[in-house]
């Protein structure tokens, strides 16, 4: 049997939405996504992007980053998240983890905003791991303490919630989704910047499209350039897509807090593997990641020789080449994100896979974990 690490589902409804562009139906799918998908989650404003990277570049436009400025990020995140910062000039802080969640560990970065206050300060890119948000009161009072503004990366978060609001309508300044994350490529790609400020997303809309306008009543093809923006635009055919796989997300998470549930009484008790934590009644399990005490790089072999794919979120962003280099960053700068770093590896997890799969999944474990000593 092979499974692979992630895997799309498509219905009948995604391939009806897509027939409708091609057969030129008189539908804008890009601004039905937009008003439903702020619907789905609570925000006053959505636009749509190219990419979940894309969404965090206009996201640090709209902010106004510049040359110099500083933004604190987990060192815990995908690489996109420090590049966006990098493309302006200004520079990533990286903050260690929390031990059990993955998530940046808030009370180091409440002591480096105590002990670093500076106007340079701009901004804080928080990523929800597997899509399970960190203590967002406690962030957001912080951020107002230290008048620094909140970028959620909800790239694995979407539909997840915070004591019952979704991600993207409890209190950040922007909020960013991707629809094709790392390691869970889908058909199509696209992402989503949400916010509840008139001023962030006229910005945003403004820069979203090379900073076009145009007069109301002019021909089309009359316009003026009033800023330096790009082309973040997302495409009909992804739109209408993207546009069914929301109606299904609710669904989706479901199933995912389903599968978990059965990996969490399978290996509860096996040797050398520990379980996600499981105190938050909401996470919604985008990703299931579990920690091997021995060899994990081998455990991940030997499971990739049976047919399942593993992935790993993420390596540490201090041990990359490009910024050890930059900031001359030691291996043990950030100790709990090395350590779990060794340690961490996110499994096969999706709406779509079977019971038998999960089964297989589960003997496969069992029997490996029992080889280590």
């Amino acid at each position: 049997m092979n499974i692979p690490f992630y895997k799309y589902v498509s219905g009948r409804e995604e391939h009806s939405n897509v027939s409708d562009v091609l057969d030129g139906e008189d539908i804008n799918q890009v601004e039905e996504l937009e008003k439903e998908f702020s619907s789905y989650v609570g925000a006053k404003y959505a636009l749509s992007t190219s990419h979940g990277t894309s969404a965090l570049h206009l996201a640090m436009l709209a902010l106004d980053l510049k040359r110099g400025d500083k933004v604190l990020c987990s060192v815990n995140a995908y690489p996109n998240v420090p590049e966006v910062v990098r493309h302006f000039d200004a520079e990533p802080v990286f903050i260690d983890i929390d031990a059990t969640s993955y998530n940046i560990n808030l009370d180091l970065l409440e002591a480096y905003l105590e002990d670093n206050e500076s106007k340079k300060l701009k901004a804080v890119i928080v990523t929800h791991i597997a899509g399970n948000p960190v203590d967002l009161e406690r962030l957001y009072s912080i951020a107002k303490i230290y008048h620094v503004k909140i970028v959620e990366d909800a790239c694995d978060a979407l539909g997840a919630t915070y004591k019952g609001k979704k991600i993207g309508s409890t209190g950040a300044d922007i909020t960013c989704f991707n629809f094709s994350s790392h390691l869970k490529k889908s058909v199509c790609n696209g992402g989503m910047l949400v916010t509840n400020s008139q001023e962030i997303m006229e910005r945003a809309r403004l820069l979203h499209n090379h900073g076009i306008v145009r007069e109301a009543d002019s021909l089309e093809y009359i316009y003026e350039v009033v800023d330096i923006g790009n082309d973040y635009s997302m495409s009909e055919l992804n739109a209408a897509y993207i546009r069914a796989q929301i109606k299904s997300q609710d669904k989706n998470i479901a199933r995912q807090q389903a599968i978990a549930k059965i990996y969490n009484e399978a290996f509860e008790s096996v040797s050398h593997v520990t379980i996600p934590d499981l105190t938050n009644s909401e996470h919604p399990f985008s990703l299931y990641i579990i920690k091997v005490d021995k060899n994990r790089d081998s455990f991940a072999v030997e499971l990739r020789d049976v047919g399942i794919e593993t992935g790993l979120h993420y390596i540490p962003l201090h041990l990359l080449a490009y910024y050890k280099t930059k900031y001359s960053l030691r291996v043990n700068d950030f100790p709990v994100a090395l350590r779990k770093y060794q340690q961490v590896l996110s499994l096969p997890l999706y709406a779509g896979m079977s019971d038998a799969e999960v089964k297989y999944v589960c003997e496969k474990i069992k029997k490996i974990a029992k080889t280590r000593v």
